[in-house]
């Protein structure tokens, strides 16, 4: 284990019950010389079993998942599982203060600064003590993601590709366990920066999800994130109690690498042709960029490059060249 890290909690990772507290990060800005980044953790432990980490707020404009885990922190009795969970409802503090996905301390996307800096900014000291420390203890981890402001999804599970045969078998089970919508297999376009590359480096069980987002509370998604952490908490033996009857289709999808986004080739609005779940083809056109302060010049088509399914889309309509417009999914096989 690293020691570098300046991080320190008063919390005990083996102490019975439920702990309910922060891990600090010292942080002086401007106005408090001294202070610290207080990231909120709490701990509940009982009997014998696994230790999960679970976590939400990895953006801070995804609200599904802090509110769950907040839910579990407030209700769950100790007395009702076996093993050990940490939670970590808001682990980018800042940026669910501030609503955006980024921090506004230092700018940086935290699901891109995995294994971290421990002499680095607050984003990336974050990102090393749970990857130095938290990771080592657990056994499986559950992110909970949405779309944030910038995209929306068919509510789905997430499985973060690996090479390992066991491994991969653990993390499609525990996905499927969860029971969205869709199963879906995103590698982020190859990013191993993120919370689950990393986790799945560390040798843990990994779920990710995708629940709705757009920036707001979906109910649906609320009341699939609600059910399905613990149906995966239930799978893995922390909880005993049956998982209800399953209502995902059971296939499992991907998005097929570059060619299955479309993106703005040239700032403008966005105008989607289709919505979420609709069948597409490849080359047919997916939507257009209108230029509003050119209304001379026509409207710039956008095409798809793989037949599947619209799995998420861009509700913002203002774009720049680059934003995701769309996303397609088709099947894994």
């Amino acid at each position: 284990m690293n020691s570098q890290s300046s991080a320190f909690t008063t919390l005990d990772f083996n102490k019975l019950g439920k702990q309910v507290g922060y891990f600090s990060i010292p942080h002086s800005p401007h106005e408090d010389a001294w202070g610290t980044c207080r990231i909120p953790m709490a701990v509940i432990a009982n009997g014998e079993g696994p230790t999960v980490i679970l976590q939400g707020g990895n953006h801070g404009d995804e609200y599904e998942g802090p509110i769950t885990l907040g839910e579990i922190i407030r209700e769950l009795d100790p007395a009702s599982i076996q093993g050990r969970l940490i939670i970590l409802p808001s682990i980018n503090a800042s940026a669910v203060a501030s609503g955006k996905r980024t921090s506004p301390v230092d700018g940086l996307n935290l699901n891109r600064c995995y294994p971290g800096d421990h002499s680095g900014t607050l984003t990336e000291q974050t990102a090393a003590y749970i990857n130095d420390y938290i990771y080592p203890i657990g056994d499986a981890f559950l992110d909970l993601h949405s779309g944030g402001s910038s995209l929306e999804f068919i509510p789905s599970a997430i499985v973060q590709p690996t090479d390992d045969i066991e491994h991969t078998s653990r993390n499609v089970a525990a996905v499927k366990a969860f029971d969205a919508p869709l199963t879906v297999v995103v590698d982020n376009l190859g990013e191993t920066r993120t919370a689950t590359a990393a986790a799945v480096a560390a040798g843990l069980t990994t779920v990710g999800t995708e629940l709705a987002g757009a920036g707001t509370v979906n109910k649906k998604a609320l009341s699939i994130c609600r059910r399905g952490v613990r149906n995966v908490l239930s799978h893995l033996g922390v909880l005993d109690q049956p998982i209800g009857p399953q209502t995902s289709s059971g296939d499992i999808l991907k998005v097929p690498g570059t060619e299955g986004f479309v993106f703005a080739e040239e700032d403008g609005v966005f105008e989607s042709f289709h919505n979420l779940g609709d069948k597409v083809r490849a080359g047919e056109p997916a939507g257009q960029v209108h230029h509003l302060l050119s209304p001379e010049r026509p409207p710039l088509v956008l095409r798809f490059a793989r037949d599947g399914i619209i799995y998420a889309r861009r509700p913002p309509g203002r774009v720049r060249r680059g934003n995701c417009c769309l996303v397609v999914a088709v099947p894994e096989n």
